[in-house]
């Protein structure tokens, strides 16, 4: 693989591109685990283009509605 070099998405230093860095395309793994902590704090989001309506029947419809028990016919 050629070695690139790339800016590290996360602070922005020069680093290579390649199979010589397993953090590719951050610079450490210091970085890739802030990158990582980020998404789980959900800091970072990938939009969803689709508006909810949340008084439609489709919303309402994924409701969990639990069935009667048969034990409790009297």
């Amino acid at each position: 693989m050629e070695k690139r070099e790339i800016k590290c998405p996360q602070c922005g230093r020069f680093t290579f591109y390649s199979t010589d860095n397993p953090s590719r395309p951050f610079c450490s793994a210091r970085c890739k685990l802030i990158d990582l902590g980020e998404w789980a704090d959900e800091s970072f989001k990938i939009p969803d283009p689709t508006p909810v309506d949340i008084n439609s029947d489709d919303f309402n419809a994924g409701e969990i509605r639990q069935e009667p028990d048969d034990d409790d016919n009297s």
